[in-house]
This record gives C-alpha cells, sequence and structure tokens, in this order.
C-alpha cells in the first residue's frame, strides 16, 4: 500500500537528541574527551568571566563549535552558524537543545580576545596531551619536529613601501625590489613575505611549528611565528627548553634543521638530534656518532609521517589560509587545530578493534 505524503509536520517531537545520535557514531567518543578536558579548564574560564552582569555565550559551546569547524572543514563561522541551525548533530556535539537559539557569528570575534588573553587554546592542548600521557599513548623519549606555511589572510597588493611612497598601481609590482625590509602589508602587518622553498612563489605567511610524539604520532607542542629563515630551528629549540624530562631524549627534523648552531643547542640541552643530513655543497653538521645507531634509522624512517599533521590542518581543519590576521590570532586558531588533531587521533587509537 502506498503511503501518504503528508503536507503538514507534527507539532510535536519526543525523541530527544541524544536518541537522534547513533551510539557509535564517531563524534560520541570525542565529545566525551571533550568535557573532560572542558572540565578541567572550568577554572580558567571563571577568571575570564566577570561574576555579576548578563550571562554570556558559555564558552564550552564556542570551543564546541569551533571544533566542529575543523572537524567539518566549515569556511566560516557564518556558515557554522547556518549549521548550527538546522543540524542536530552539531546542535547536540555543542550543546545546544532542539530549540535553543543560535548565536550570531560576531560573538567569536568578541569573545576571541578574551580566550586569547586567557591562552585557553595553549591550555586546551596541554589538557589533551595530558589525557593521551594518562592513556600511555606517548612515550616521553623520540620526538619529531617540522614547521608549515601558513598563508596569511592578506593579499599581495597589500605589500607597499614602509617609508610611505605612494604607492603603483594595483598589482604592478615590474621592476620593483620588495622585502620585508623596506615593505610591510597594510592589512596585516605581522605577516611577512616568505619563500617555502627555491624557484617557489613567496607568500605572506606565518610560520606553524609542531612537535610530534613518534610513537602515535600525536602532537604534543606547537605555535605559531613570523616567517624567517631561523623561525624554524628557533622554535624548535625553544619548546626544547621548556620541556622537561628526567632521561635523555631524541628529536628528529628534515634538512633545514642541519645547522651547526642548532645541533650544538640540541646536544647542550642533553637531545640527540636525528636530523637528516644535508651534504649537498656543504659539511652537514650531523656525523657517524649519530648516523651510525639503529634509532637514527628509525626516527628517519617516523619523520616523514609527521607530514600528516599539516596536511589535516591545511586541507580538513581548513587553515592553509587563516582568516584571522595577527601572531596572536593565527596561533590561537592552529593551537586549537592541533588539539583537535589529537582528539581525532586518540578516538582511532582508544576505540574498540
Amino acid at each position: 500500500m502506498r503511503g501518504e505524503a503528508k503536507s503538514q509536520g507534527a507539532a510535536f517531537s519526543y525523541v530527544s537528541l541524544e536518541q537522534r545520535v547513533p551510539a557509535d557514531h564517531p563524534l560520541r567518543a570525542i565529545r566525551r574527551m571533550v568535557d573532560e578536558v572542558l572540565k578541567q579548564l572550568s577554572p580558567v574560564f571563571d577568571e575570564l568571566y566577570a561574576e555579576v552582569g548578563r550571562p554570556s555565550i558559555p564558552p564550552e559551546y564556542l570551543l564546541r563549535a569551533l571544533l566542529l569547524q575543523m572537524f567539518y572543514s566549515i569556511r566560516s563561522e557564518r556558515l557554522l552558524m547556518e549549521q548550527l541551525h538546522y543540524n542536530l548533530l552539531f546542535r547536540w556535539f555543542v550543546g545546544l537543545a532542539m530549540d535553543d537559539a543560535v548565536w550570531v557569528p560576531t560573538v567569536f570575534s568578541k569573545n576571541r580576545d578574551r580566550l586569547l588573553a586567557g591562552a585557553v587554546a595553549q591550555e586546551f592542548l596541554a589538557e589533551v596531551v595530558t589525557m593521551a600521557r594518562r592513556e600511555k599513548l606517548l612515550s616521553d623519549e623520540h620526538f619529531t619536529v617540522d614547521g608549515t606555511l601558513l598563508e596569511a589572510w592578506a593579499s599581495q597588493k597589500s605589500f607597499q613601501p614602509k617609508d610611505g611612497t605612494p604607492p603603483r598601481a594595483p598589482g604592478d609590482f615590474h621592476g620593483e625590489k620588495r622585502s620585508n625590509a623596506t615593505h610591510a602589508s597594510t592589512t596585516d602587518p605581522q605577516a611577512r613575505l616568505y619563500r617555502r622553498s627555491r624557484g617557489s612563489e613567496a607568500k605572506l605567511a606565518y610560520l606553524g611549528h609542531v612537535v610530534v610524539d613518534n610513537r602515535h604520532r600525536l602532537v604534543v607542542g606547537g605555535g605559531v611565528t613570523q616567517a624567517t629563515g631561523t623561525a624554524e630551528r628557533e622554535a624548535a629549540v625553544a619548546w626544547i627548553e621548556r620541556f622537561e624530562s628526567p632521561r635523555r631524549i631524541t628529536l628528529g627534523a628534515d634538512k633545514a634543521y642541519d645547522t651547526a648552531d642548532f645541533v650544538a643547542a640540541l646536544r647542550a640541552h642533553r637531545v640527540t638530534p636525528h636530523v637528516t643530513q644535508n651534504a649537498k655543497h656543504r659539511r652537514s653538521a650531523i656525523d657517524g656518532r649519530t648516523t651510525h645507531h639503529e634509532g637514527y634509522r628509525i626516527s628517519q624512517a617516523l619523520r616523514a609521517l609527521i607530514e600528516q599533521v599539516p596536511s589535516w590542518l591545511k586541507n580538513v581543519a581548513p587553515l592553509r589560509k587563516v582568516k584571522l590576521r595577527g601572531t596572536a590570532h593565527v596561533g590561537w586558531s592552529f593551537t586549537l587545530g592541533l588539539a583537535a588533531y589529537d582528539l581525532v587521533r586518540m578516538r582511532r587509537l582508544l576505540s574498540p578493534a
């Protein structure tokens, strides 16, 4: 018998959001981990918000929504709010009831500075790493470091002379020598013109830095700096100085890290440099003391796997071109993206076979 197409829906729904989400949905495991992290961050949120006044959008809602934006490759916060209007799965993950009102996209802009001042993204990533260590997913001995280019939210036309020279016609750079010493972006002054490799196009960009544990390729640290030729090595040394380990550790890296000062800095901190040798037209800073060990070969085999992290951030998160300006804001979004990557990896590692 053919069913009748009804033009009028039911006035009430008796199925809750919890019942509508499948028991084996991947977001369920991630939601449990996120809730545990947010519970640990509750004292931080208490310090950021006043005790009196009009209640704000809970920071837990904002962070869960931003994580969804990265999980599902939603390119803007405006589209994210559109999804929250009708996507019941998104409402369940954020914590909204079926009839709760959705806030406007500008709420993210107004609250981002508050969350940035409290270093919430860094604290969130630290809690995720602590959870991974508690689940015995980290080795605390063998790590790999790498850098990735993040395009700035600024066009080449905004790269104008610092001395106030009248700009040329838009897009006319023929015969003009441009460098970071003489030019700056009028849209994002902290962005730097940077060329990733010889022969590639120079872009206004930042550099994102990632430190990964070799056991399960989980991110244990990272951040964003201005794009310079030494930023990758300086960021790696800064992480080593903050990292505390009772035993000697190894740090894998690509050829860009094969410099005498970087290798010396690692050895001064009791870190074994498992850096790829760069012996083309020069002498490598890595000698036989390191390369003859079996551990060096293993680190080199695992080093390429770190590329999965920036690949996920750029193609899924998406953070290839960050829609924020300034090192602090770009770094905040990048760090939250690292935490999102860890949550996805941990869900797979901790789920039953």
